[in-house]
């Protein structure tokens, strides 16, 4: 490395922080024939440009693409907001026979569940009714999800009991008959926050919520809502408050369970019917695959078929003995007789403006996790922003409809999706059906049970509580999630519901944001590895089982007669040689043999080592993630590797830098010798040199190298701001001043262009006219593209490159190992060659001391 005075480099970098251009020198060949010694000389000496500039992005240009086309990216974005336009002229009776009957089985169960979940919400059962229609007519015309039925869900009903009854005790002169009021305006706030969101393009905000917070606040309310309607089960709903913590409803249910009455038999009756016809018709529908749709549909409707034959014992009951211990949901108003323009009351929307934030996260969660799911599901992909759109547009439009929150419910989007459904427009089917009730079947709700509705909510939301299966696999993948997850659930049933969901937001924000402020950068070594062909041998011919084989051995075994089937298709051509060894298997750095006889003899014999097909990849010293008997070779003295594994940050370049020079220090030495030290006048130590008051020659020589280079790995680290530049820059003049001589930064596979931007303005890089003391320099050089003819200018780029002409055009480029003149083929520099700190990627010469 270079050596040059401390003066002449702070000069050199003061330099190359404020330099904006560079002039460009040709080298003559006289000059490019002393590089020799550093090997990087191509055979294509002729046909090679030493030289390359890579302009310094600016401001102006991403102001300019985004003005370029500004119009017809408007129109665009109009286009988009009403999806429908793209596939309905295209509507035929395929889909229309999926979609008819997807709506019609979703619409007659979406009736008794939107009667039950209004239940949850305190409401009167036709409010329920109201959510029901009116979200899933209008989500097809905004919705880029085919699968999503939209309306009332147990969560949010759940949650809108908690705000509707806390803005009742809070705000005076309002009654119980005013809660639908209260919930109508809640619908018409969250959809409108929500509309705002999608319009806006601001969907992205709703990553930062992650699975364990949705996971544990669905499990937690799920169960607490499975545990409110148990005394309603039991009939003993009205001798104590049902709406307490869990855990309180949990022991009065218990204390007052012998005061149950004939509610329980109606309650307990269908509970048990519809677990039985689930499993008895899901297992019906797995082994007779003739009729699987039928015990499909009949598992299916078992909610309906349970709210028809209940409520015909229940008016049966009614009708003989006139009056009943029953409860019944009794009389239920026909037709949509609240609809209209509701006036806002600003005492409600005030009190309601703390409940927001947690209603409208509630809304959209469950919304975008489950159309998200079901687009990988069904192999297309939606639009979060463009469903946060339908979501606020169906609030709001509900709220004149009398209807509180909807959103997408995750039992009948499961339903409508296995039912076939083609396109959006299946909600309008189902829609239908939830009016023809409201209309034409009141008179027969009036003798529902409500046991039987609390039987159908407890098996609705039992499907939304977590298994021990996934809190275990939560476990595994991520320890510290999985005991968020815990405590958001523990929280929501011995707390309330919005405590475990801030908690859990709040969780997974400091858990991210310690993770990027602290991140686990290493310093790396070099490994050298091969990727070896291991005989196999032959399968007995009197052997006809397939070997056992040990459990550790069968995945890799596995993959490797896949990979040896297809290398056997592509090696027909090869030698009668070749052909003999064509039982093969072929891993990076791992040994599997799949024939019969002892695995682990075979997994552990010899190979040889062959260095002429030895392939590099720089890995951590400490040897993280890879066997540990491998040899990791440390870059040679006085030069480090380091791999940034985040973005170069404000909240985490401080971190990793002081983790920095504590290593330097530690592995490295000053360019001092005693007697320089030992002459140092004690007033001219500084204060925190805590060494011995009078230096003393040391007993054992130190042999720490002096440091000379620092080459960062930045392929992890996209994003570089001001704050981490001048960290940067502080590092390396502290490192300078340490070692007592020029330390030099390099950076290898700079991803962004912003990134080196911010480098070179912040005074890195270098540039090869002050570069110290050093008169050679490495070029990273590659192929350069081959330029098309007319006749291929004309065509597309799949016709201009098929697969035909890959085969006969790249062996043409890789097959030329010596120098041809007439040669067509090209190289160029990789990077700028005016920036001579900046590299492709970790040069492998730094072993040479270059």
């Amino acid at each position: 490395m270079a050596s040059s005075s401390q003066s002449s480099y702070e000069d050199e970098f003061s330099q190359r922080a404020t330099k904006k251009t560079v002039d460009v020198t040709t080298y003559s060949r006289e000059e490019t024939e002393s590089w020799n010694d550093l090997e990087v000389v191509p055979s294509y000496a002729n046909n090679y440009e030493w030289e390359y500039h890579q302009p310094i992005v600016s401001v102006k240009e991403p102001i300019q693409w985004y003005f370029t086309g500004f119009g017809q990216r408007v129109k665009n974005y109009l286009i988009s907001l009403f999806p429908f336009l793209q596939w309905i002229y295209r509507y035929n009776l395929t889909w229309l026979y999926g979609d008819l009957i997807a709506g019609i089985t979703v619409g007659i169960v979406v009736v008794p569940q939107g009667m039950s979940y209004a239940k949850i919400a305190g409401l009167p059962v036709q409010y329920g009714l109201y959510s029901s229609f009116i979200g899933v007519m209008l989500y097809c015309f905004f919705a880029t999800s085919k699968d999503v039925s939209i309306g009332p869900v147990a969560v949010m009903s759940a949650e809108t009991y908690e705000i509707t009854h806390r803005v009742l005790k809070n705000v005076p002169g309002l009654t119980d008959a005013d809660l639908p009021v209260i919930a109508g305006v809640l619908s018409l706030l969250c959809g409108g926050i929500t509309l705002g969101l999608g319009v806006l393009r601001l969907g992205f905000l709703l990553e930062y919520i992650p699975m364990p917070a949705v996971m544990g606040f669905m499990t937690g309310s799920a169960f607490t809502i499975a545990v409110g309607q148990v005394p309603a089960l039991m009939g003993i709903n009205k001798l104590f408050n049902t709406k307490d913590a869990s855990y309180l409803v949990v022991i009065n249910t218990l204390k007052h369970l012998h005061q149950s009455n004939y509610n329980a038999c109606f309650g307990i009756l269908c509970l048990f019917v519809l677990y039985a016809m689930k499993f008895g018709f899901g297992y019906l529908e797995k082994r007779d695959k003739r009729r699987k749709w039928l015990w499909f549909y009949l598992g299916t409707l078992r909610a309906a078929f349970v709210i028809i034959f209940s409520t015909l014992i229940s008016w049966g009951v009614y009708r003989i003995y006139g009056v009943t211990e029953i409860s019944m949901i009794k009389t239920v108003p026909r037709g949509l007789g609240d609809v209209g323009i509701h006036t806002v009351d600003p005492k409600i929307a005030s009190a309601l403006g703390s409940e927001l934030p947690i209603a409208t996260v509630v809304l959209v969660l469950e919304h975008i996790a489950i159309s998200k799911s079901f687009g990988r599901i069904n192999e297309y992909r939606i639009n979060p922003n463009q469903e946060l759109i339908a979501i606020g547009v169906s609030n709001c439009v509900g709220h004149f409809f009398q209807a509180y929150p909807n959103t997408g419910s995750f039992s009948r989007t499961a339903l409508k999706s296995k039912c076939g459904v083609r396109t959006p427009l299946a909600g309008m089917f189902t829609g239908i059906c939830v009016l023809i009730a409201i209309y034409a079947l009141t008179d027969a709700f009036y003798y529902i049970s409500n046991a039987a509705l609390s039987a159908i909510i407890i098996h609705a939301v039992g499907d939304l509580i977590a298994s021990y299966k996934s809190t275990l696999k939560f476990y595994k993948v991520a320890p510290i999630e999985c005991l968020i997850f815990l405590v958001d659930v523990i929280l929501c049933v011995f707390v309330t519901l919005e405590a475990g969901i801030y908690f859990s937001v709040a969780a997974s924000l400091v858990n991210l944001l310690l993770k990027q402020t602290f991140p686990l950068g290493e310093f790396l070594g070099k490994v050298q590895f091969q990727r070896h062909v291991v005989d196999t041998p032959a399968e007995p011919e009197e052997s006809t089982e397939p070997k056992e084989l040990p459990k550790y051995l069968s995945g890799p075994v596995k993959a490797a007669r896949t990979l040896k089937s297809k290398f056997k298709r592509g090696k027909k051509h090869q030698n009668t040689e070749d052909e003999e060894n064509d039982d093969v298997q072929s891993f990076d750095g791992v040994v599997v043999a799949s024939g019969p006889g002892e695995p682990e003899k075979q997994a552990t014999r010899p190979i040889v080592f062959d260095e002429t097909d030895t392939k590099v990849k720089w890995w951590p010293l400490t040897m993280d993630n890879i066997n540990p008997d491998i040899k990791v070779v440390p870059p040679p003295p006085g030069i480090l590797v380091y791999r940034f594994r985040e973005s170069l940050t404000y909240q985490n370049v401080a971190w990793q830098t002081d983790r920095i020079v504590e290593y330097v220090r530690k592995h490295t030495k000053r360019n001092m010798d005693y007697e320089a030290l030992s002459h140092k006048k004690l007033g001219d130590r500084p204060w925190n040199d805590n060494g011995p008051r009078k230096w003393k020659a040391p007993d054992v020589e130190d042999n720490r190298p002096i440091l000379r280079a620092i080459v960062f790995d930045m392929s992890c680290s996209p994003n570089v701001d001001l704050t981490a530049c001048q960290t940067l820059w502080d590092c390396h003049q502290e490192l300078t001043k340490y070692a007592c001589v020029p330390v030099e930064f390099h950076f290898a596979g700079v991803l962004s262009e912003w990134t080196r931007r911010a480098l070179i303005y912040g005074g890195f890089g270098g540039d090869r006219h002050t570069r110290p003391e050093h008169t050679d320099r490495l070029v990273e050089t590659a192929a350069v593209k081959e330029k098309q003819t007319d006749l291929e200018s004309q065509l597309s780029p799949e016709q201009s490159f098929s697969s035909q002409q890959a085969e006969t055009r790249l062996p043409s480029i890789i097959n030329r190992s010596s120098y041809d003149e007439k040669s067509s083929v090209a190289f160029a520099p990789l990077v700028d060659t005016n920036q001579c700190y900046f590299h492709f990627d970790i040069p492998d010469l730094v072993y040479k001391g270059i």
